[in-house]
């Protein structure tokens, strides 16, 4: 198991344990972490699980697939290091991975 900090737009943090080979959005919706929708359940067919990864973590959760930037361009409040949830896959590098989820999903 992998600790995950979510910190939401009103900057409460929430740290849960993620399964290895799961998605950062998966953890999100199994431990009823706000302000995730995942409204397409990890299809990558929405933003609705939009994530800003924390600096020094970009590196490790990787560059965005252009059909991830694709999904993007319908996020609210798009940033350099803004990420569909569900397309950060969880593993043992993520150990303590933070991300915040924005004020509201598109």
């Amino acid at each position: 198991m992998v600790k995950i900090t979510y910190i939401d737009s009103g900057g409460t943090a929430r740290t849960v344990e993620g399964e290895v080979g799961s998605t950062v959005m998966e953890t999100a919706i199994k431990n009823s972490v706000p302000e995730i929708e995942a409204e397409c359940g990890g299809a990558c067919a929405c933003s609705t699980c939009h994530v800003y990864v924390e600096e020094g973590w970009k590196e490790k959760t990787g560059e965005p697939s252009p059909m991830e930037e694709d999904m993007l361009d319908f996020a609210f409040e798009v940033k350099p290091n803004s990420r569909l949830s569900c397309q950060i896959k969880v593993s043992e590098d993520l150990e303590g991975l933070v991300v915040r989820t924005p004020e509201r999903q598109a």
